[in-house]
């Protein structure tokens, strides 16, 4: 009599396989999708940051001296319309105003997604 040796895998061990390949690939998912939603997130940030610093940047060079009180406006980078605040405090110093600026993707937004504090010095 000759022994038959089967060859292959039986049902179970498929069926481990399988289990074992699906947690892997949901794992692979909910980490691409982290990814992904901290990168947008990040994108944002940066954004919104460089319109704050533009922002910064155009009052200083602009050589007025900015009055005391809130400016809000809006500006476009990347493609997208950012909504800015600054406001402009009095310091002890009086040549010099502290700047709070603050970016919103949208103004009706409550929470900035970036804020910058400066200080810009009195003309002359």
């Amino acid at each position: 009599m000759h022994k038959q040796v089967t060859t292959g895998f039986s049902l179970l061990e498929v069926i481990v396989s399988l289990a074992i390949l699906a947690i892997a690939l949901s794992a692979v998912v909910k980490a691409t999708t982290s990814y992904t939603r901290n990168l947008g997130s990040l994108r944002d940030t940066t954004l919104a940051h460089w319109v704050a610093v533009n922002k910064m940047n155009e009052i200083t060079l602009s050589r007025t001296w900015p009055k005391a009180g809130r400016i809000k406006g809006s500006t476009t980078m990347a493609n997208r319309d950012w909504a800015w605040s600054v406001d402009v405090q009095n310091t002890p110093d009086a040549d010099v105003r502290r700047l709070e600026i603050e970016v919103r993707a949208d103004a009706a937004d409550e929470d900035p997604i970036s804020s910058l504090i400066g200080f810009v010095g009195k003309p002359g």
